[in-house]
């Protein structure tokens, strides 16, 4: 079954856009401005990935880096 990203181009992430939705092909609907479909893979998530617009490719979204460990104090 191929597999469609709802894309909100009013929404940005990364360097791209927020993929908002991801539905089988059967299942999409007509949408307003700002909004489009396209094609993805069966792995894309919404939220934790983005449409790059200049590639038209969708992409994970990087995990954030991990935060530091505080350090105790002496005191």
């Amino acid at each position: 079954m191929n597999m469609k990203a709802l894309i909100s181009s009013i929404e940005p992430r990364e360097s791209g856009y927020r993929v908002a939705q991801v539905a089988a092909d059967n299942e999409i609907f007509e949408v307003a401005e700002g909004l489009f479909w396209v094609d993805c893979a069966d792995d894309v998530v919404a939220d934790r990935f983005y449409y790059e617009p200049n590639t038209k490719q969708i992409l994970a979204i990087p995990p954030a880096p991990p935060k530091p460990i505080p350090q105790p104090t002496n005191g």
